[in-house]
């Protein structure tokens, strides 16, 4: 145990982690923080796989939206699109998506999700969902439901923001 610091004395230093509770208290930071953590757990289960975040982002938009264009891909994820471009080439050579031109319009590539996309996607989503549970572990079923309500809540209004404002400026 230590011992209180003698008047006039240097305060005892944090033991290593701790966190100030002036900075516990700025929600900004428990977003960046939390966020962080959240992605360094993923990018580890993704890894694992030879993927990142942007893989399967695409896969589970290609999942709900169908065939899409880069461009409509790019322009929905907010994505640069040579980075879309890039990711794109890597799931097309896993065989888990399928590019071809557009037969109305040659300078479109449009990217459809294969069966073999479709079962690598079921199997991550299952990973993800435990890595997913284990980051929320201090939390009960029904504050993990709202907690994902209030999440999509506020990406909701960020959506909406963007829509009207466009893209914020790369920094």
């Amino acid at each position: 145990m230590q011992q209180p610091s003698s008047p006039g004395a240097e305060p005892a230093p944090r033991a290593a982690g701790m966190t100030p509770s002036s900075v516990l208290s700025l929600n900004a930071y428990l977003m960046y923080a939390t966020g962080k953590a959240a992605r360094r757990r993923l990018t580890d289960t993704l890894t694992a796989h030879g993927l990142r975040l942007w893989h399967l982002t695409i896969l589970a938009m290609l999942d709900d939206a169908g065939r899409l264009s880069k461009g409509d891909l790019a322009s929905r994820l907010d994505m640069n699109q040579s980075d879309l471009t890039r990711t794109v080439t890597d799931l097309d050579t896993a065989g888990y998506v399928v590019c071809a031109r557009d037969t109305s319009d040659r300078r479109r590539i449009e990217v459809t999700l294969t069966p073999a996309g479709r079962y690598a996607l079921a199997r991550l989503n299952t990973e993800v969902s435990a890595t997913e549970a284990d980051l929320l572990t201090p939390l009960t079923r029904e504050e993990r439901e709202l907690f994902a309500a209030l999440l999509r809540r506020v990406h909701s209004h960020l959506e909406r923001d963007r829509a009207v404002n466009g893209p914020l400026p790369a920094p």
